[in-house]
């Protein structure tokens, strides 16, 4: 019988120097398991390259696991974060403008660190956190979805929710298979610019 494996922490960071460890632990992480991958990666290589003892790196993870999946939660969070910041920015500009800001942002974020994004797609599967991908995704989907409501007798479309599922999925698809498959196409300025004349092509707005 497969036996289940623990993918939450042991306990949450209640002040700033054990939320400090766990920064430096989540950090840790992430640049062992570009180096080595998720079979290479240890709780003992974690906890060396953490410079923590590898008792305090088990008073808050149970196993490599639990690790990836807080590294994974950290790496969504933090992404839709900048997302919806920059949705709320330009949701006034006129719409090509706005559409090429969301674009450039979304480029920009898979730029930071294309490996370590590629590598945690890969995990999370394995670690249990497509809800959370999810979770995400739709908060991300309804504000757009919103944004195109709002504005929608400026658009050549006819479902504000549809649109918005496109949209973002058109997107993510552009900019993911990019950085998993052809990074280099990330410092192409074209990709911006041929995508945004995709999106606005099909919302129906001039590029000025």
């Amino acid at each position: 019988m497969h036996r289940q494996v623990r993918t939450t922490p042991r306990k949450r960071p209640r002040q700033s120097r054990s939320q400090a460890t766990v920064d430096s632990l989540l950090g840790a992480t992430a640049r062992v398991l570009v180096r080595d991958g998720f079979d290479g990666l240890t709780t003992n290589a974690v906890a060396t390259a953490a410079g923590v003892s590898i008792g305090s790196l088990y008073q808050y993870f149970p196993n490599k696991e639990a690790l990836v999946a807080a590294l994974i939660e950290q790496h969504i969070e933090k992404m839709n974060s900048l997302v919806l910041a920059e949705l709320a920015a330009v949701a006034t500009l006129p719409i090509a403008q706005a559409a090429r800001r969301v674009i450039e942002l979304t480029i920009k974020m898979h730029c930071v660190d294309p490996k370590l994004h590629r590598v945690l797609t890969e995990q999370v599967p394995r670690v249990g956190r497509l809800a959370k991908l999810r979770e995400a995704d739709e908060i991300c989907h309804r504000m757009v979805a919103g944004l195109l409501a709002a504005r929608k007798d400026e658009l050549a479309i006819h479902d504000a929710d549809l649109s918005a599922f496109l949209l973002v999925s058109t997107i993510e698809a552009v900019v993911h298979r990019a950085a998993m498959l052809y990074p280099d196409r990330l410092d192409d300025p074209r990709l911006i610019d041929e995508t945004t004349l995709l999106v606005t092509r099909y919302l129906g707005v001039a590029v000025h």
